[in-house]
């Protein structure tokens, strides 16, 4: 098989000559790391080394306050850093709904440069899947708008403010997106959406919580994905087994990641759960392994994957973007073992 064949295969639980697999997206440092490990110069060339299957391109956006999708909409109330979504926000004073457009929204199209989207795609090497990387995460841009403690609470006390906000933000990524769709339609094979919802131990809110606020929107860009006819990854850190029923039901092809140290999100149980009815992504743990194991430990988890899920998963690290503490021979030895 090839990357596009096999990538295809493994997210529609069908027979495969090997579970498709992906690296992720290193952060800067760790690619530092893995180039000089791999003795190459930039990610295609890493790529073609491990001989993953997966092309990731990022949604590009420029604005006067920012230089990517997921950092479009600045609610922070002072200049920190780094963005978080626990500072106090734009809205956290708000109670009133019709003031919503106080907030200064960007125009995506202003942004999203059509032309730009059709360069980025173009690049990717031939014969790989190409992953549109758009994240589209309007629950957390819902925290950041409030600050998360005051978000949470609005949820609870004033929940048409907290809605006016979800909604504005989802229909900000509906436009950005369908620009980006459309300039690259029929060369994108599937999207990266997704919100984080758990903590190591559980669900950050209950899923009534979720149901009621954040999958309105979800489902919203679940089926504008669709009907570009492209395949949707949507990713959600931490314990989130109590909600892959709603994902199922609302179209999702599979789940990224399985965060393998997370409660109830143990391989055997996700197969015998779900195995049938959702792909997933992920599985080798990030956090610990591939950070403080050996290769041979490593070594021995894909394998033991790849016997739960002959097909049906994406092996791939449990966080997407790999950090400079993972060794990289832990890199190579995950990827030779998919091989095997």
């Amino acid at each position: 098989m090839d990357h596009i064949e096999r990538f295809y295969a493994t997210i529609e639980r069908r027979e495969t000559d090997r579970p498709a697999s992906w690296l992720g997206l290193p952060v800067p440092e760790a690619c530092d790391n893995l180039f000089e490990y791999f003795q190459v110069d930039n990610m295609d060339q890493l790529k073609r080394v491990i001989d993953d299957d997966i092309y990731a391109v990022e949604m590009p956006y420029h604005s006067p306050t920012s230089d990517a999708i997921y950092t479009a909409l600045d609610f922070a109330k002072e200049k920190l850093p780094d963005r978080t979504l626990t500072a106090p926000g734009f809205f956290e004073d708000y109670s009133d709904p019709s003031r919503i457009d106080d907030f200064d929204w960007p125009n995506p199209s202003k942004h999203v440069d059509p032309e730009e989207c059709k360069r980025i795609v173009d690049r990717a090497p031939e014969g790989y899947p190409i992953l549109g990387v758009i994240w589209s995460a309007h629950f957390q841009d819902a925290c950041a708008a409030f600050g998360m403690s005051t978000a949470l609470m609005k949820m609870k006390l004033e929940p048409e403010m907290f809605r006016a906000v979800i909604n504005r933000i989802t229909d900000f990524y509906i436009e950005a997106n369908e620009i980006f769709y459309d300039a690259t339609k029929g060369k994108l094979h599937a999207v990266l959406i997704g919100n984080d919802f758990g903590s190591q131990t559980g669900l950050m809110l209950s899923p009534a919580a979720i149901r009621e606020f954040v999958w309105p929107g979800t489902r919203k860009l679940i089926q504008q994905a669709k009907s570009y006819g492209l395949k949707v990854i949507h990713h959600s850190c931490g314990a989130i087994a109590d909600i892959i029923p709603d994902l199922i039901e609302m179209g999702v092809d599979a789940i990224h990641p399985i965060q393998a140290l997370a409660h109830g999100m143990d391989p055997y149980r996700l197969k015998k759960d779900f195995g049938d009815k959702v792909a997933f992504c992920g599985g080798v743990d990030a956090q610990n392994l591939l950070v403080l194991g050996k290769p041979d430990e490593v070594r021995a988890k894909v394998l033991e994957l790849k016997q739960i899920f002959p097909t049906g998963l994406i092996i791939s690290p449990s966080h997407e973007a790999i950090l400079p503490d993972v060794d990289p021979a832990n890199i190579e030895a995950l990827f030779d073992a998919v091989k095997d």
